[in-house]
């Protein structure tokens, strides 16, 4: 049995096309679309940049201020979960800030540190109110969920998003109970 080269190549070939091109158009059209379409569907997104890997969903958000970020993360984790499925989720939020948000943020960051070492996250609001008083304009939100808490600055045009990770106390198993 003689193989011939020419035929056997070009079968390797479309059906690496059709295998991998089938792959990209399910990625695409089943994961990606339909999350792109979650995400800018969600009141204040202007605009998304989804990248999906193995391992974890990247989004990069252009989000207008006054923009409720929890709410957001919550929306796109429950309704693009088939999307999602079990990879994680990262956001980086694109920042339209100015000096005033950034010397606040730079004030604020020492007593933000503190808290989040110290689990104490009712200091994170309390140090933010303190110092939004004194800056005319500027309005300070802090949101937290099981996974992270959620800090928005905004100053009219201007917006300053932080999300900050959290490390919940693990339950155990106590000797006396």
């Amino acid at each position: 049995m003689k193989l011939r080269l020419v035929p056997v190549l070009i079968t390797s070939l479309l059906s690496a096309a059709l295998l991998f091109g089938g792959w990209y158009m399910y990625r695409q059209f089943v994961i990606q679309e339909p999350l792109q379409k979650i995400v800018n569907s969600y009141e204040g997104v202007k605009s998304s940049r989804i990248t999906i890997n193995q391992d974890e969903v990247a989004l990069k958000l252009d989000l207008q201020p006054g923009t409720n970020l929890r709410e957001l993360v919550q929306h796109i984790s429950t309704e693009g979960q088939s999307a999602i499925g079990g990879r994680t989720l990262n956001l980086e939020v694109v920042q339209h800030s100015s000096e005033v948000l950034d010397e606040i943020w730079d004030k604020a960051m020492f007593s933000v540190a503190e808290a989040m070492e110290s689990r104490k996250y009712t200091l994170i609001p309390f140090t933010l109110n303190q110092l939004k008083e004194q800056y005319n304009g500027v309005t300070a939100t802090t949101e937290i969920d099981d996974k992270n808490v959620y800090v928005s600055l905004t100053n009219g045009k201007e917006s300053k998003f932080i999300i900050l990770p959290r490390k919940p106390e693990t339950m155990g198993v106590w000797n006396n109970a």
